[in-house]
């Protein structure tokens, strides 16, 4: 049988991997889906979000080992994927949580502070490797688009851990907020940027 000329390739599937774990983690922290479904419905779709992220990150950590040997990139996916790991390990806590406790009705899930930082690290090295340098404008390409929207994300998720801990004189209400609000603006655009890279790969394979 012969092969469709549109077939992913691992970079398409990543992409597809990462474009299922983002929409979980911008659903999740919504008001009205929590309403909708319930907070043990909501954890549930945190912890199958992170474990979609950390596919999507082990296909992109083997994929560079196998077709890069620069070091910033190696670096930068293999840290991400410890990130992943930390999400992993912090959303099933919260879904074990919710799940013995039917009342339970606080932060569902917040960043885990492990796992924002390097998700941060890990932008920040793909971004530099993309830009030239750290403090350059990306360029005007669509792999420039996407380091800038996947440091933007990883900027959003670790102001939503600092933020949830740690604003000063600030009530629990506000801390969810902050914590929501930086979920969901990180989740859009790691979305954002996975359907980049998937509209590149279908491209490219068209």
């Amino acid at each position: 049988m012969a092969r469709s000329r549109r077939s992913l390739t691992r970079q398409g599937w990543t992409a597809s991997l990462f474009v299922v774990g983002s929409t979980c983690f911008l659903l999740g922290p919504l008001p009205g889906f929590v309403d909708l479904v319930g907070t043990r419905v909501d954890a549930l779709v945190f912890f199958v979000g992170s474990l979609f992220f950390t596919s999507a990150a082990t296909l992109e950590w083997t994929l560079t080992r196998a077709t890069s040997r620069r070091a910033p990139e190696l670096w930068s996916s293999g840290v991400q994927l410890a990130g992943t790991v930390f999400f992993n390990v912090s959303t099933f806590r919260a879904l074990s949580t919710t799940w013995g406790d039917a009342d339970y009705d606080d932060v569902v899930w917040r960043p885990d502070a492990f796992g924002s930082v390097c998700f941060l690290v890990s932008g920040l090295l793909a971004y530099a490797v993309v830009a030239g340098r750290l403090l350059a404008l990306p360029p005007a390409t669509t792999d420039g688009t996407m380091a800038a929207l996947n440091l933007l994300g990883c900027l959003a998720f670790g102001a939503a851990a600092l933020g949830s801990y740690v604003v000063a004189g600030s009530d629990t209400a506000v801390r969810v907020g902050v914590a929501n609000a930086g979920t969901s603006l990180g989740a859009l655009a790691f979305l954002a940027a996975a359907v980049l890279l998937l509209r590149d790969d279908l491209t490219r394979a068209g």
